[in-house]
This record gives structure tokens, C-alpha cells and sequence, in this order.
């Protein structure tokens, strides 16, 4: 006589409850968001939270969440839908895969699934029609939302101003350290051995601020020795800014879409942030965490980022961006005193202890609500 088979039962946690079951919804391979699921995957498996990732295939493929202890499924529609419906709890990743997974939850009797939206980031609310469709997205999920996690204090109130029942700060801490490099060998492959580094990294989009930062290095020109720029990253104004540098004689180098920012960061002088707007940057976090001086626009969560350990400047002042990074090629002195600054700064963020478990006291919190 045969039988079915039995099935595996699920983990039981030290306190004798059944394992809690998640899955963190990616909109997309952004390197802030992805990296940051990636580092609360290591942390709520080690803990027994049983992970499922919803992603790209080709976030998948470079952040390997698998490799972390998660269950993988692509970004399907089919596969999200089937996923959210095994979930004790769902935690979305961006205003865009919250509106997915709310989508994905409604109906199959799954309304009493919490979810967990983080706002990673964003960009000023642009104008006419797709304005209205932008805040009417960020009103649907901070609204469906049984939390909203902002990763900037401005974030927090723009959740609350568009209908948040509970929105709390919860910044992401960036995985990893520093990297052992020999930044002789860095600079010496990308062409700046005797002459000083800018680093930027970031998609290749028009809130980047490419196009002021490509303005400011045309005065950069005329200083003895001439720097580098190079701007790690790909996007649609690639050809566009590609054909500026040519014409324009920029000493700048566009070197794609790269895994190794931070042996960049580790070889340069000078890292530039010239973004319209940034939530919590992360070219900003790893410029500082590896001591590098760092000269960014005065905008979103930097300023509550970077504190003093940085050089603001208003956004599309080419002429205050250019003269702020001069200054320090020719200040080696400053240079040092930003580096010891933004190490301190960088210890007072917290670490990915402590991001996994804010994230799981939220989560224990909403489970405690379901409980008769």
C-alpha cells in the first residue's frame, strides 16, 4: 500500500514558534536596494527567517541572494503572485515593487498579510501628468503599507504626507568593508598615475547630474597636473554624454557599468556625488566609510548623511562643484581632515546588526498584531 509523501515540516525557531516565512520584493537591480536585501537575506536566514527573493534574474545573478540563504524566484508576475501567497509577511523595496507586491497580495485571501515597504529612494516629484501619476502611486502603497520604512528623514515625511498609517526611519546599513587594494595598480590602469583622481559612480540618468558635472570639468581643464574624472555606471545618456567629452576635449572617462567601485574609491582623491536629488547615497556611504574626501550636492537625505564630513554644494552650480573639488586636489591637508571626518561619521551609521534587527523587531511587531 503505498502513501504520499510527508512533507518536510518547517523550521521551528529556539522559542518554539514555526519559522517565519518572507519574501523581499526587488523593482529593479538598483545597486543600493539590491545590496541592501542581499545584506538583510545573510541576517534574517542566520536567524531562521525563512527568505524568499523576488528580483531581476540579473540582480540574482550579481548579488546571489541564493548564495545568502534565500529562495529565488524571478520578477514575474506569476511568480511574485505565488510567493506572497505562501508568506507570513511581505517587504517590498522601493515605492515601485510595493506597488507590485500590493498588487500581487490582493485577492487569494491574503489581506491580513502585513506589508513592509522600504523607500529607498527617489527623485524630485517631476511635473503636468506624470507628477500626478508619481504621487498617486506613492499614495496607493504608502496607504496599503502596514509600515513604511524610510531609509532618510525626508523620506519619513513624505510617507506620512501621502497617507502612511506607520512611518519610521530605518536606514540601510552598507555590507562590507574596505577592500585590500593596491591603488598604484587603479590608478595606474585607468591613467592617473602622476595626475589626481575624481571618482563618480552612479546610472547614467538625467537626476545623476552628469551634465553639471561634465560643465565643472571643463575648468578643471586648465590645472597643472590636469585630473581624471571617471564616472563608473551605464544608462541612456551614455552616447550623449560620451559625444560632450570628445567634442568638448573633457578629461573625463566613461568606464561602464563596473563591480569594483570600491577599489575605485580606494585609488581616488576626490569622490563627487552631483545628483539633482539622493535619498541616502550610496557612493556617498563608501566614499566616507573608505576615508575618501567627498564633494557632493546639498540635497534629499545627504546633508543628514554626510553631516560635516563632507563639501556641499548646491545642486547645478557647476561653477561651486568645480571649485569645490579644486580646492581639494590643492589641499592635501583638508583632504586628510575630511578623511578622518568621514570615517567618524561612517562609525555612528548602523551596522548590518543593527539594520537586521530593527527590521525583524518591526516584523515581530506586525506578527504580534496577527496573533489571537
Amino acid at each position: 500500500m503505498s502513501s504520499s509523501p510527508v512533507p518536510a515540516p518547517a523550521p521551528v525557531l529556539p522559542y518554539g514558534r514555526p519559522a517565519l516565512r518572507t519574501v523581499q520584493v526587488l523593482g529593479g537591480a538598483g545597486a543600493g536596494s539590491s545590496a541592501h536585501v542581499r545584506s538583510l537575506t545573510t541576517g534574517l536566514a542566520a536567524r531562521g527567517v525563512r527568505v524568499t527573493v523576488c528580483a531581476p534574474v540579473a540582480a540574482e545573478g550579481e548579488y546571489d541572494f541564493t548564495g545568502a540563504g534565500a529562495r529565488f524566484t524571478p520578477d514575474a508576475v506569476s511568480a511574485l503572485r505565488a510567493a506572497c501567497a505562501g508568506a507570513d509577511l511581505v517587504h517590498a523595496h522601493g515605492v515601485r515593487a510595493g506597488m507590485r507586491a500590493a498588487l500581487a497580495m490582493r485577492g487569494g485571501g491574503r489581506g491580513q498579510v502585513p506589508l513592509v515597504v522600504t523607500w529607498h529612494g527617489g527623485a524630485p516629484e517631476p511635473a503636468g501628468a506624470l507628477g500626478r501619476l508619481s504621487r498617486l502611486l506613492e499614495r496607493h502603497v504608502a496607504r496599503a503599507a502596514a509600515v513604511v520604512l524610510g531609509a532618510s528623514s525626508d523620506q519619513v515625511d513624505l510617507a506620512r504626507r501621502r497617507g502612511a498609517r506607520d512611518a519610521r526611519l530605518a536606514a540601510p546599513a552598507v555590507p562590507g568593508g574596505e577592500p585590500a587594494v593596491d591603488a598604484g595598480k587603479t590608478r595606474a590602469e585607468l591613467g592617473a598615475v602622476e595626475r589626481p583622481l575624481i571618482v563618480a559612480v552612479g546610472s547614467l540618468v538625467a537626476r545623476r547630474g552628469y551634465s553639471v558635472l561634465l560643465d565643472a570639468a571643463r575648468a578643471w581643464r586648465v590645472l597643472d597636473p590636469q585630473p581624471l574624472l571617471v564616472i563608473a555606471g551605464e544608462g541612456p545618456l551614455r552616447a550623449e554624454l560620451a559625444r560632450r567629452i570628445e567634442a568638448e576635449g573633457l578629461p573625463v572617462r566613461l568606464l561602464g557599468r563596473r563591480r569594483d567601485a570600491d577599489l575605485l574609491l580606494a585609488a581616488a582623491d576626490v569622490a563627487v556625488v552631483p545628483s539633482r536629488w539622493e535619498g541616502r547615497s550610496l557612493l556617498a556611504q563608501e566614499a566616507l566609510r573608505a576615508g575618501v574626501a567627498l564633494v557632493a550636492t546639498e540635497v534629499g537625505g545627504v546633508p543628514e548623511l554626510v553631516g560635516e564630513a563632507a563639501v556641499l554644494v548646491p545642486y547645478g552650480d557647476s561653477g561651486a562643484l568645480a571649485g569645490a573639488v579644486a580646492a581639494l586636489l590643492d589641499d592635501p591637508d583638508r583632504r586628510a581632515e575630511l578623511s578622518a571626518a568621514g570615517r567618524a561619521q561612517a562609525a555612528t551609521w548602523p551596522s548590518e546588526d543593527d539594520t537586521v534587527a530593527q527590521v525583524l523587531s518591526v516584523y515581530d511587531e506586525l506578527m504580534e498584531r496577527r496573533r489571537p
